[in-house]
């Protein structure tokens, strides 16, 4: 007996691009401890927090109809760590981690530096 072939069903990647002064803006995982040493449980965390930490993972773009490149028309930098109210933005449906976020809304791009 033969075993019939089945067919997959064909996968989807989807790809968002921001429109107008928005962001696509990814959350980082805060960790469970503190930097002393004390661990918090999630609900007591998360009423402790006023902003998230998210990197910039697409910006709003725009192409130049003499040159054809694409500029980014959001102002902030891909790849950039920004913080951002913990209620701002647009939930994602797809990936409770990402949001659209107003550039209005970003509080301030978050550099980190390295002590030695």
């Amino acid at each position: 007996m033969t075993p019939i072939p089945t067919k997959s069903a064909p996968r989807k990647i989807r790809k968002i691009s921001p429109l107008g002064f928005r962001v696509v803006v990814k959350f980082e995982k805060e960790p469970n401890m503190t930097e002393t040493g004390l661990y918090l449980p999630e609900g007591a965390r998360n009423a402790l927090q006023e902003a998230l930490i998210c990197e910039v993972i697409e910006v709003a773009s725009a192409t130049d109809v003499t040159t054809y490149e694409e500029t980014n028309v959001s102002g902030i930098p891909l790849g950039a760590r920004v913080l951002i109210p913990k209620n701002s933005g647009t939930k994602v449906p797809w990936d409770d981690s990402l949001r659209i976020v107003d550039t209005k809304d970003i509080l301030a791009l978050v550099d980190e530096v390295t002590l030695s």
